[in-house]
């Protein structure tokens, strides 16, 4: 078997960006302590996420690069590979996406995100580049699908597992609701779709889906690893901080039905 060990960092949202630097140089240490190969992170955790009402400054980008280099510098210190969930400036507007630096802290290349939400269209913009990325470092192939991308298109997905993927990751953010459901395990039926789309995600491409949310307590979807036979390998308990740490078989990612998909043709 080949086996590689990820971490999933369900942690809390920062309170700027010195702070979302600090969370993450936890991380990195904690997940290299865990063994594990690759740490992902929540959607937009340097410099924190947007969400609507929310107050922010101005996207800095001297100040996110200046970010990305020390959590790079953490990253070649504990000889781990980082899946960064951050934001960058495009044409004076924010744009969300994923940094990959590998466990020398080379910069391996960015996902931006192609599909963003409504609610986020009056501070986000979409990329135009449509193209999906996939990265190699410590044995592995992954993509990375972003929050609504990996929800609700499952083309973004597909893409990366007809690429070669053997793991999606799929960060995102997600904070509760004032009155929303709060589950207690992973996929109740009567929470929302979210986290049963994960699941079909990983059983439809046959790839390993890793989604990671912040810990959020009351929070209405959680951090997990779904098997590429779509079947739940390991989730973290709602609200908690800390990192979620799994080995995974790659041998079992074998991207069969991405494989076997044929392009429609509109007639």
């Amino acid at each position: 078997m080949a086996i590689i060990r990820i971490a999933l960092a369900s942690v809390r949202a920062p309170r700027g960006i010195d702070d979302s630097v600090a969370i993450a140089e936890d991380a990195i240490a904690q997940a290299a302590r865990e063994r594990a190969a690759i740490v992902c992170f929540p959607e937009c955790l340097v410099p924190g996420y947007r969400w609507p009402g929310r107050s922010m400054p101005p996207l800095d980008m001297p100040a996110l690069e200046n970010a990305w280099a020390r959590i790079a510098r953490a990253a070649a210190d504990s000889r781990i590979a980082v899946i960064l969930g951050t934001e960058r400036l495009f044409d004076g507007h924010p744009r969300i996406t994923v940094v990959v630096f590998d466990a020398d802290g080379r910069t391996l290349g960015f996902q931006d995100k192609v599909q963003i939400d409504p609610s986020e269209g009056s501070f986000y913009s979409p990329s135009p580049v449509t193209e999906r990325r996939v990265f190699e470092t410590a044995g592995v192939k992954f993509g990375v699908a972003i929050c609504h991308e990996g929800f609700r298109y499952p083309e973004t997905v597909r893409a990366a597992a007809r690429g070669g993927a053997q793991i999606v990751f799929h960060p995102y953010y997600d904070e509760p609701e004032l009155g929303g459901y709060k589950p207690t395990t992973y996929g109740e039926p009567a929470n929302s779709f979210h986290e049963k789309a994960a699941l079909c995600r990983a059983a439809e491409n046959t790839v390993y889906v890793a989604s990671v949310n912040n810990a959020f307590p009351g929070a209405a979807m959680t951090s997990a690893i779904v098997k590429p036979d779509g079947s739940l390998l390991a989730w973290q308990p709602y609200g908690k901080d800390g990192l979620l740490v799994a080995d995974l078989d790659l041998t079992a990612a074998t991207g069969l039905f991405a494989k076997r998909f044929r392009e429609p043709v509109i007639v």
